[in-house]
């Protein structure tokens, strides 16, 4: 790792220490179809990634956005963590994610090694499989038409598809990758990769790798194999490339520990064209994102803030606020989530075992609406993964 890189890191690092936390970082997916939910169905899923036996609590969200629990489904695995993370266990985002197209619900088991198909209907799940990932630590899941691809963080890293039928995943056989990451099989929190995000026209898969600093793009053929080798886009010299979003368009966006984010295009071949090289924020650890109406979120781990940024019609980022603090949160601010409408915005606060609710205004404004408090604060085990219908 380059000085600038170390220095970034460091940066990272002092940031979740003025919270009185330890060092950690995540991150987010890509837009899916999102038909709007109201009534009896509308929902937010919440992972407790609990070692001794994951499992996913159901919130029922109402008009108001507000939530109130409404259920805790086992997943059939366990949960995991990374060494040197405390208020994000996994270090990732989309750890949990909701497939609103087949209405399904993916759960990474990071400590058993598999990947858990929920089938959805509005506020109940339904659990349909448990499936081995082929790999080490699975710490992020994404879809896009009928191609899931999961992320495993143990080691050299990996990737492994899944085709979905009906209410099923089917392994691809041959789908596995290597990321070539060269590290242990429980990787240091900063330097394990920390999400996997199928473009929208599934045409590519895209990892972010963190402190290696590098943005792996395998081009998918037709029947979703992953070439055998990534196209590798390296990023400016200390940033720590983390989170992974795409805008209306399909254009890349990635949230950057360094605190900023940057945006590219995405060609057939996988190569990335950057439109945004680094658009800083002003906030610390910089590390999960998320799109509502059109305006780029991201979580500011360090700051215990969100911050907006505008997307201009060419995908260029810009600060919404100026200070590059949209919202406040509360302590220990990892994972997003957006309702199915885009009109609520959802921050999991790990760190003060609370989940955040902000109303999305059309301008891109965020407004408090409340918190849900109880859960328990994570000390390096415990919650991680949020989605929404």
């Amino acid at each position: 790792m380059s000085l600038p890189r170390i220095a970034a890191v460091a940066a990272l690092v002092a940031g979740s220490l003025a919270l009185g936390l330890s060092p950690t970082a995540a991150g987010a997916g890509s837009i899916a179809e999102r038909p709007t939910h109201r009534g009896d169905d509308a929902a937010v899923f919440v992972q407790t990634n609990n070692e001794a036996g994951n499992s996913i609590l159901v919130f029922a969200r109402g008009h108001d956005g507000r939530l109130t629990e409404a259920g805790e489904y086992a997943t059939g695995g366990r949960g995991g963590s990374e060494p040197g993370a405390v208020v994000d266990p996994l270090a990732s985002q989309g750890s949990l994610t909701y497939d609103a197209a087949h209405r399904l619900l993916y759960a990474v088991n990071a400590g058993s090694n598999t990947l858990t198909v929920f089938e959805v209907h509005g506020r109940s799940l339904a659990r349909r499989q448990v499936l081995a990932t082929n790999g080490i630590l699975p710490v992020s899941v994404s879809r896009s038409g009928d191609l899931v691809y999961v992320l495993d963080a143990g080691g050299d890293g990996a990737i492994t598809g899944f085709r979905i039928h009906g209410d099923r995943l089917r392994p691809i056989p041959g789908s596995t990758r290597s990321l070539g990451l060269g590290n242990p099989a429980a990787p240091p929190f900063l330097s394990s990769p920390s999400q996997v995000a199928i473009t929208p026209d599934a045409r590519a898969v895209i990892v972010a790798t963190k402190t290696h600093g590098d943005l792996l793009a395998f081009p998918l053929d037709r029947a979703g194999h992953p070439a055998a080798h990534p196209v590798v886009t390296a990023t400016p010299d200390g940033v720590v490339p983390f989170a992974l979003t795409f805008d209306r368009a399909g254009r890349l966006q990635v949230a950057d520990a360094k605190g900023g984010a940057s945006s590219y295009a995405v060609r057939s071949d996988g190569t990335l064209s950057a439109i945004s090289p680094f658009v800083a924020n002003g906030q610390a650890a910089t590390c999960w994102s998320v799109n509502a109406k059109g305006y780029l979120f991201v979580a500011n781990a360090g700051s215990a803030t969100i911050t907006g940024y505008t997307v201009d019609r060419s995908g260029r980022l810009s600060l919404h606020d100026p200070t590059g603090v949209t919202a406040r949160t509360d302590a220990g601010p990892v994972d997003l989530a957006v309702s199915g409408d885009g009109n609520f915005l959802y921050q999991q606060a790990t760190g003060a075992g609370a989940i955040d609710e902000f109303r999305v205004g059309d301008d891109g404004s965020l407004h408090s609406i409340g918190s849900v408090a109880g859960l328990p604060a994570d000390q390096g085990h415990g919650f991680e993964g949020i989605a929404a219908n």
